[in-house]
């Protein structure tokens, strides 16, 4: 680039053309070729020093940029789009969706308001997901970062449904809310709570059943409890899809109660959600179509890249508000780039909102839901398929039951080794499947126990993965046996 010039259009379009070009062919290469390369692998230290060079004060060439992107970025992603990515619930993105972020990135859309055609296209996407979880079609929503923020989206909406329009400029008044989820719930629910101003110690913690569900006959006993200790109850969390094991709560028994009691009923579907694409395991989250809320992810199980979450409000009058304000700047009219209202600053805390909807969008429209929904099954079969595995292998120990697509299991080696630290000893494990590069599973606790965690989200996981996962587990556990031993 031109030292000095005022604008920050290349001189030479040709020139920005063909790296442009080059730039596209590398990345259609690093997801056809993802599972040629390791899935992770740590970043030499001194390359972490050249990102910490001070800030440049002049230009660099194009290309020049783009090598040090290749030298010090590519090769040390966090490695979800490859197929042996087991550790988090990441999507595994696709060609469709990163061309949808090179559009997207050329438009420059703000989706915070005015009158054009990319709210459209989000406001389709709503209508979509409304659709598929079975929520009515004037259902409102918003795309946003993730489910985590999403949640905390659908608090603030019970919260003032709860409290009135009022409670917006005057606070609480002194009102004890009282919140319920499930133990396994994720931490960002008492984070919301937290942020909310309502206080994370108003969240009760309600224990689960042997198939890690939230157990309602204990739901409804701290609900009769908190009335009588002048607490106010209003809103409970259903989770489609824990995170440690993937367990999906009674949704339905969920509804009615709150039905009963007048409580705000919100589901937590960060992945659990995308069951309803499928419709052999749609019927797992019934109930889900009967929530006032539902926070889920599109970059979990339906592959849409990071980042694209969603909250769904069924009572749009209600979302809009929990938000809407008025300000000069951001007077509407009946004409012109100020029409199109409401906006989708009227439901979310955004103003300044990227186009991350077009990527969602076409996902949808070139897969659908039928194909999304195989991606889907096939996670929980293979799924399903470790498990069998670990069950027909004596040194593994299977220690959750599998729901979905988690699948918690630990190297105990044979009954002569019972005197191991098998928590050092799979934590040990796990780690040198990570910098191996063979696979990236993650540890959480089950029963006081650690374990390796192995989620199956991405689209590109085969059989062949399983087997590999399996292999390796056993073979480093048994050379770290002989090492201890």
């Amino acid at each position: 680039m031109e030292k000095g010039r005022a604008g920050l259009d290349p001189q030479n379009w040709d020139e920005l053309r063909a790296l442009g070009h080059r730039m596209l062919d590398d990345a259609f290469d690093y997801l056809e070729h993802a599972r040629d390369r390791p899935v992770w692998q740590k970043m030499p230290e001194e390359l972490r020093a050249e990102l910490a060079r001070p800030l440049p004060q002049a230009p660099e060439n194009p290309d020049r940029a783009y090598e040090d992107f290749r030298r010090l970025v590519l090769p040390y992603a966090t490695g979800n789009t490859h197929p042996r990515f087991m550790g988090w619930v990441h999507g595994g993105g696709t060609p469709i969706g990163m061309l949808a972020e090179m559009l997207a990135g050329a438009l420059n859309a703000n989706l915070g308001g005015r009158d054009h055609a990319p709210i459209e296209v989000e406001r389709q996407v709503i209508r979509w997901a409304a659709e598929m979880l079975g929520l009515p079609r004037e259902s409102s929503g918003i795309l946003v970062t993730g489910t985590s923020i999403a949640n905390l989206i659908g608090l603030l909406v019970a919260r003032a449904a709860t409290l009135g329009a009022a409670s917006r400029r005057i606070g609480m008044g002194g009102t004890r809310l009282t919140a319920y989820a499930s133990a396994a719930a994720h931490s960002c629910i008492p984070q919301a709570l937290d942020i909310a101003g309502i206080g994370s110690g108003q969240l009760r913690l309600i224990p689960c059943d042997e198939r890690g569900r939230l157990d309602i006959s204990a739901l409804e006993a701290a609900i009769a409890e908190d009335r009588e200790t002048g607490n106010q109850p209003f809103f409970v969390v259903g989770t489609a899809g824990t995170v440690d094991i993937g367990a999906v709560d009674d949704l339905a028994g969920l509804s009615a109660l709150c039905k009963r009691e007048g409580l705000w009923f919100h589901v937590d579907g960060a992945f659990g959600a995308m069951l309803a694409l499928s419709k052999k395991l749609r019927p797992l989250i019934a109930g889900i179509e009967e929530a006032d809320s539902v926070a889920f992810d599109f970059h979990k199980w339906a592959q849409v890249p990071y980042d694209a979450g969603c909250i769904l409000v069924r009572d749009a009058v209600r979302h809009r508000a929990a938000f809407a304000q008025s300000a000069a700047y951001l007077r509407r009219d009946s004409r012109g780039l100020a029409g199109g209202h409401p906006w989708p600053c009227d439901f979310g805390p955004d103003l300044s909102r990227g186009f991350r909807a077009l990527k969602v969008w076409l996902t949808i429209k070139v897969f659908g839901a039928e194909r999304l929904g195989a991606v889907v099954e096939t996670s929980c079969a293979l799924a399903a398929q470790l498990a069998a595995r670990i069950a027909a292998e004596p040194e593994l120990e299977l220690l959750a039951p599998v729901a979905l697509n988690i699948v918690c299991f630990r190297y105990a080696g044979s009954r002569a080794d019972a005197g191991w630290d098998l928590d050092a000893l799979n934590t040990a494990i796990v780690a040198d499947l990570q910098e191996s590069g063979i696979a990236a599973p993650s540890t959480t606790v089950i029963g006081g126990r650690l374990a390796i965690r192995a989620a199956l989200v991405n689209h590109r996981t085969e059989e062949g993965d399983i087997a590999a996962l399996i292999e390796s587990v056993l073979r480093i556990g048994r050379a770290r046996s002989m090492e201890a031993a």
